[in-house]
């Protein structure tokens, strides 16, 4: 049986999540994809601190040890800031390695830089778990593309504000505490402002935008507001007339080419596609000339929907492999 040579960069929840599920999964992914995946080094920061009982001797804080590996092939990153990720997956890629990435934050921003570098090396770029978390949107989207046009993309881009939002009009919350809840639950982080800002629905967005056309707008004419500033009175007024609020991250292309995207709270009535998503779940709607609206709903994040995800773009990539290399 041949084996692949897989190395993990960052090994929080998502990091940990794609180990669980190359071991819990590893005879099913044998017998459908033909091949053995291993898990040969794993990338963390400290290497005195083991996770996961049984793998100390897999932990590196030397992206050179991965990629010295013999048979290495597929590096997944899961690592939050755009560097030293892309300086890592830039490597990974000029060694011919296929990389698979969950960093919104950097591929927003140097993705197209990393797909035409892993096109001259023959390798290819996954990026399903940048968007959406476990709503397969990437490839949905590709797959569409390949006959219609998008002209227009509305979503809920980030679980945390949505279940602020949905629990702000369904237990009558301040958002404060609707915030509070969420960190408690470990929906926001300790420093929510990436979530609460819009911020990480508009880097989410710009990849959105870069699959959709071929280009994102200026990054500074995007207007992104936040969900700080609603009140519960807003909340219940909406409520009562029928509507609810979404943060919504949109960008539509018009027809003389011109690209517009914003990032706001937006109320939305109960024949739009949105009204129906709460908690922590995400969605996208796009508009196609086609096909008509589409609209994908699951969920946003999370250690096995992202990590799932993850793993399944590894699993596209071999198939799209004739003659693929292994190690034996």
């Amino acid at each position: 049986m041949a084996t692949i040579k897989a190395a993990i960069l960052g090994f929080g929840t998502v990091g940990q999540g794609i180990y669980h599920i190359l071991n819990e999964k590893r005879e099913e992914l044998r017998d459908k994809l033909g091949l053995e995946i291993e898990v040969a080094k794993i990338l963390v920061r400290d290497t005195t601190k083991e996770r996961i009982p049984g793998t100390a001797h897999l932990l590196t804080d030397n992206i050179d040890d991965c990629l010295s590996v013999k048979g290495i092939q597929v590096v997944f990153e899961a690592i939050v800031n755009e560097e030293p990720a892309f300086t890592y997956l830039k490597k990974a890629v000029e060694h011919k390695c296929h990389v698979i990435t969950a960093n919104k934050v950097m591929y927003a921003k140097r993705g197209p830089e990393l797909e035409q570098l892993a096109k001259q090396h023959g390798v290819f770029v996954g990026f399903e778990a940048t968007t959406a978390g476990g709503v397969p949107v990437i490839k949905t989207m590709k797959n569409i593309l390949l006959v219609n046009d998008v002209s227009r993309i509305q979503g809920i881009l980030n679980g945390t504000t949505n279940y602020i939002l949905t629990k702000m009009r369904a237990e009558g919350w301040t958002f404060e505490e609707a915030l509070k809840e969420a960190q408690a639950l470990g929906y926001a982080e300790a420093d929510p402002f990436n979530d609460i800002s819009g911020q990480d629905a508009f880097k989410k967005l710009m990849i959105l935008s870069s699959l959709a056309f071929d280009e994102q707008p200026n990054w500074a004419d995007v207007e992104v507001i936040g969900i700080d500033t609603i009140s519960a009175e807003q909340v219940a007024d909406a409520t009562e007339k029928g509507l609810r609020y979404r943060h919504v991250a949109e960008v539509e292309k018009y027809s003389d080419g011109t690209i517009y995207a914003r990032v706001a709270p937006m109320l939305v009535d109960k024949e739009h596609p949105l009204y129906p998503v709460d908690e922590v779940f995400n969605a996208v709607t796009m508009e196609t000339n086609y096909i008509g609206t589409l609209t994908l709903v699951g969920p946003g994040a999370g250690m096995y929907p992202t990590a799932s995800v993850m793993v399944e773009d590894y699993a596209e990539i071999i198939g799209k492999r004739a003659g693929f290399v292994v190690t034996i």
